[in-house]
């Protein structure tokens, strides 16, 4: 899906949020320094998989939350973590780097990837993310982008990371 059919499926299921257009933001630095409305709800969203390639998550965290593989990959169960390629990220989600986002979920045709988030986003007011392309950004409920996530038919999780 792209930004117009995002924005779309946002309308057609009645989800209450806010889209503002600003120039291409790559990491979470760049968007920051856009000086963005509720800018604490901007999160980092990371494509991880694991060392054989058989299990790809989506993980979704606090901007400002460090993130520890080796720690993560013992809260799953799961083999050792690295980031995924650039390939697997369009492969899979039909992203590009600096354009990661939950809503590229919405192009995981065979549902393979596994969504992880933060257990401290839930309890947001607002998530901010970019409506898969990265000079846009949405604002809308966790709650509610956790719903799309799950009718869409990927799994998810929400861990205290």
């Amino acid at each position: 899906m792209n930004q117009l059919e995002i924005i779309d499926l946002l309308n057609h299921l009645q989800i209450k949020y806010r889209f503002m257009e600003h120039p291409p933001a790559n990491t979470v630095e760049e968007i920051d320094s856009l000086g963005l409305p509720d800018a604490d709800a901007i999160v980092k969203n990371l494509f991880l998989r694991d060392d054989k390639k058989k299990n790809y998550y989506l993980l979704v965290a606090r901007k400002d939350r460090t993130i520890n593989l080796k720690e993560l990959s013992g809260l799953l169960g799961s083999r050792p973590l690295s980031f995924a390629s650039e390939e697997d990220l369009f492969r899979f989600l039909q992203l590009k780097k600096g354009s990661v986002t939950p809503f590229g979920i919405l192009n995981d045709a065979k549902r393979q990837v596994h969504v992880l988030i933060d257990s401290d986003v839930m309890a947001f007011r607002l998530v901010a993310i970019h409506p898969n392309e990265n000079t846009a950004t949405v604002w809308l409920s966790p709650s509610d982008l956790k719903e799309i996530i799950e009718n869409h038919g990927n799994a998810v999780d929400i861990l205290k990371i």
